[in-house]
């Protein structure tokens, strides 16, 4: 500002100036054109125009006018003559000013001089005195002639270059010492301010350990200091959350350079894993809780194809929890044997892009993929699998898995503790002596499935079997042996039964069998294995070597009857007619066996 006030200042004297000098030399030209007037005037009148010469030379002796000459109009010449040799037009400017009347100036300037050029014309004219008409024979009006004069104005200029410097130097010495006022006293400020700015650049990176200092003892100072507590206590309190976080989010795939954001962005997931917890803490079983999963992998994460699987340790075997299209991603045999699972037997994460065909079972072959184990407890582990078409997209979904990973931890207390309540829950539903399932999971069962049953047309055939006199053997070899006849009933059905089919040990030495979706020829063909298999068992007790044989009635449903505890209770009826009639029998319901004295 001090400097465009400055040039400004510079460059108005400097016009001044030149208008100053430009218009002395106009008023000098106008006056000296006067004195010529009345000095020619009074050569003419006193008869001496001849001596004129002498008088003009003079006058082009004042100061500052460096030439100075006069012409005659044509008319003059015409009456007096052409005069003197100089005083004939000399230029264009000349003979413009003795055609039109008019005064007309030319300036010449260079670095060294600087001259105005002023020609003024004489007008002929009655008024006043002289009367020019008295001695002229002109009209009113008419050009006489024409004094030219040239002025050095180059003093003028330099006393305007000098006063410029003066004036130039005065506004640079108030510059440099307004500039080290300035510094002087706004340098603090200055510094504070920077301070400020390195601080705060800081402290969006995270960094609040930076302290501000100022030389200011105002309010900077205390600026300063309030920034210092502030940025300690936000340094105390960011180490504490950061610890925290490091506790609650054990996996997290959020870095930024940002350790705000970070921690935001943390925080926002625990949330959301923190509100997944409590919702599935509510759910019944496990399935709901697995249902919940699936959701957050398709809605949160995004996931098209993938696959989820609940490996049971103990069994090794693996059962799909839920596929998002039929194309599975094993091989049919890793399903009878989860060890043959890459990713549940090395317990570690299988990518695809590590080395082809990493996994030998996998039968996704034209897609990259990724497989994650996660155990639950010493019974129970969930494997995920996941796909995607192209390398881009398959890291991208790869960087989403420590968070999954939070999820699975979040939900690993709620499984375990729904797996036991499944545990005891089965533990109730099972006989302890056979592990298989008991009278009271019948009933659960029957009144769970009947309905269903009938709408969409599943049957059943219904085998009651009965080990034939059982009680001589608990009478003559004790209980324990009796057991042990049981338990082998017990596995003989398993072994000659589908999964889909139940064994149920329906009381004492009374067990009854469910076989699913079987023909009444199917049903008699497994009825005549078990008795044939149980009869050919041979029991060791002590030295006794025996055999024993098993009396089976059978029945079908909703063939003979559209209740299931009815076809039960001909299933019954059936073998008290094998008992009837012999034992070491299968015989299947017919309707005279019903004298319908019961009702259901």
């Amino acid at each position: 500002m001090l400097i465009g006030l400055t040039a400004a200042t510079i460059t108005n004297v400097a016009l001044n100036f030149r208008d100053y000098g430009y218009n002395n030399a106009i008023e000098k030209s106008k006056m000296t054109a006067e004195i010529v007037r009345d000095g020619l005037t009074a050569h003419m009148v006193n008869g001496i125009m001849d001596k004129r010469d002498f008088f003009l030379g003079n006058i082009a002796n004042i100061k500052d006018v460096e030439n100075l000459w006069v012409v005659r109009a044509d008319n003059v010449i015409k009456q007096y003559g052409e005069g003197l040799q100089n005083e004939k037009p000399r230029d264009n400017i000349d003979k413009k000013v003795l055609k039109e009347g008019i005064t007309l100036r030319q300036s010449k300037e260079d670095a060294n001089s600087a001259i105005l050029r002023v020609t003024i014309p004489y007008i002929a004219t009655s008024y006043g005195n002289p009367n020019c008409l008295s001695c002229h024979n002109v009209r009113e009006g008419d050009v006489l002639g024409a004094i030219s004069m040239e002025f050095n104005i180059n003093n003028v200029r330099q006393t305007g270059a000098m006063t410029i410097a003066k004036i130039l130097g005065i506004n640079l010495f108030f510059i440099v010492v307004a500039l080290w006022v300035t510094h002087h006293y706004f340098k603090p400020y200055m510094q504070l301010f920077e301070n400020l700015q390195q601080g705060i650049k800081r402290a969006r990176t995270g960094d609040f350990s930076f302290r501000f200092t100022t030389t200011l003892k105002d309010g900077g100072n205390e600026v300063a200091e309030q920034m210092n507590t502030l940025f300690e206590k936000i340094d105390d309190t960011f180490g504490g959350i950061k610890h925290d976080l490091g506790t609650f989010m054990t996996r997290s795939n959020i870095s930024c350079s940002d350790p705000l954001n970070t921690a935001g962005t943390i925080i926002r997931e625990l949330s959301d894993v923190y509100k997944f917890k409590k919702t599935i803490e509510l759910d019944n079983t496990k399935d709901e809780i697995y249902a919940r999963f699936i959701y957050i992998l398709k809605e949160k994460f995004n996931f098209d194809h993938f696959a989820l699987y609940e490996v049971d340790k103990t069994a090794k075997i693996r059962r799909l929890v839920y596929i998002t299209d039929h194309q599975s991603f094993c091989l049919p045999g890793v399903d009878n044997n989860s060890l043959e699972c890459r990713a549940y037997r090395t317990n570690s994460d299988i990518y695809s892009t590590d080395f082809p065909h990493v996994c030998q079972n996998c039968s996704v072959n034209d897609k990259q993929y990724t497989c994650i184990p996660f155990n639950i407890n010493d019974d129970l582990a969930l494997t995920l699998s996941f796909s995607a078409k192209d390398m881009q997209t398959i890291e991208a979904l790869n960087f989403d898995i420590p968070s999954i990973k939070n999820y699975f931890e979040a939900a690993k207390a709620v499984i375990e503790s729904r797996t036991l309540m499944d545990k005891l829950r089965d533990s109730s539903l099972r006989d302890g002596a056979t592990h298989l399932y008991n009278r009271r999971f019948l009933e659960e069962f029957i009144d769970h499935s009947a309905n269903q049953a009938t709408r969409i047309h599943v049957s059943y055939s219904i085998l009651m079997i009965d080990i034939d006199f059982f009680k001589m053997i608990n009478d003559t070899f004790g209980h324990d042996a009796g057991d042990i006849v049981i338990k082998s009933l017990a596995e003989i059905l398993q072994t000659s039964v589908r999964k889909i089919d139940l064994p149920i040990r329906y009381g004492g030495e009374e067990f009854l069998l469910l076989l699913h979706n079987t023909t009444q020829e199917g049903a008699l063909m497994v009825a005549e294995k078990i008795r044939t298999t149980f009869s050919e068992k041979k029991f060791q007790f002590g030295s006794e070597t025996i055999n024993k044989t098993l009396s089976i009635g059978v029945s079908h449903f909703p063939s003979q009857a559209d209740s299931i505890w009815k076809v039960i209770k001909f299933a019954d009826l059936a073998l008290y007619e094998a008992k009837n009639t012999g034992r070491n029998r299968v015989i299947e319901f017919e309707d005279r066996m019903f004298t319908g004295g019961d009702s259901f």
